[in-house]
């Protein structure tokens, strides 16, 4: 039984992030608040030029509370540090995995060699909600390495799916997440047809980051676009009208309220303002 698609979010504005990230947001839980579950929102990042600057671009200290940040670079190179003491450079192909959890704060610019040389700019960030349970977990952080993400081949040369979290044809991704979930990183081939298999029941999202597809043999979406998956259903058919680099996101969903503010995700208002109060008290990690 084939996932229906539920509709095509277009292409967003851009709005900047900081100094250093020009983003498109693909969706949020404000505009998909279950269908989605467990994830919260998307940004694709550039691609964008850079000059070459002494100054670091990008984002100061804030704070995360209550769900797990995920950030995968394509091109260029982002420098992480946080309150826990992690941190690095996440270079193209690199996935940065936060978990948040009871309270992180944390700084992302561009990195030193990326600052001082210029150049492309491309990346997305994640957000994947925590279940109550675990809202309020330690703080971590897992720097995933390109060569430690497994790629498969697809059928007749179609592409690849390099395996970020969940498993693939029963090749798991190093990614260690709170629930069920896959994040697939896609590449097709132009004029190519591939079938994913996700589980029923699981939302599903295809964010198309670049090229150009045909979802189930009718359903267009090209470059910074994201396709609405049904939840029930187990098939996909991509069809790739160029060469295409995509997002499959698909997850159990988690069937709890979802309250946000700014940097915080919890499940009612009254955690909201705890977690404004426990910032101004210094208490996060």
């Amino acid at each position: 039984m084939m996932k229906k698609v539920l509709e095509v979010r277009g292409k967003a504005g851009r709005h900047w992030v900081g100094n250093g990230f020009p983003v498109r947001s693909m969706f949020s839980y404000r505009s998909h608040p279950q269908v989605l579950s467990p994830f919260l929102l998307l940004d694709h990042a550039g691609p964008a030029e850079f000059a070459p600057t002494r100054m670091p671009r990008g984002v100061g200290q804030h704070p995360h509370r209550g769900f797990e940040t995920v950030t995968i670079v394509y091109q260029g190179e982002v420098a992480h540090r946080d309150s826990t003491g992690e941190g690095g450079v996440v270079g193209p192909g690199d996935v940065q995995w936060m978990t948040a959890g009871r309270g992180i704060v944390h700084e992302e610019f561009h990195s030193p060699g990326f600052t001082a040389k210029g150049g492309t700019l491309e990346m997305v960030q994640l957000w994947v909600n925590l279940p109550a349970k675990d809202k309020m977990t330690t703080p971590a952080y897992q720097g995933i390495r390109d060569e430690r993400i497994p790629s498969v081949q697809l059928n007749k040369g179609a592409g690849s799916v390099r395996v970020i979290a969940g498993e693939y044809k029963g090749i798991a991704g190093p990614a260690s997440t709170f629930t069920p979930l896959n994040l697939w990183d896609v590449q097709l081939k132009a004029d190519s047809q591939s079938q994913f298999l996700l589980p029923d029941g699981w939302g599903a999202g295809l964010a198309v980051l670049q090229g150009e597809v045909r979802v189930n043999g009718e359903t267009k979406a090209s470059g910074s676009e994201l396709v609405v998956l049904t939840a029930e259903g187990q098939e996909i058919s991509v069809e790739a009208m160029a060469d295409t680099r995509l997002l499959l996101l698909s997850g159990e969903p988690i069937d709890e309220p979802v309250v946000g503010q700014g940097p915080f995700v919890m499940n009612s208002y009254d955690e909201i303002e705890q977690a404004f109060r426990d910032f101004q008290r210094g208490d996060f990690s």
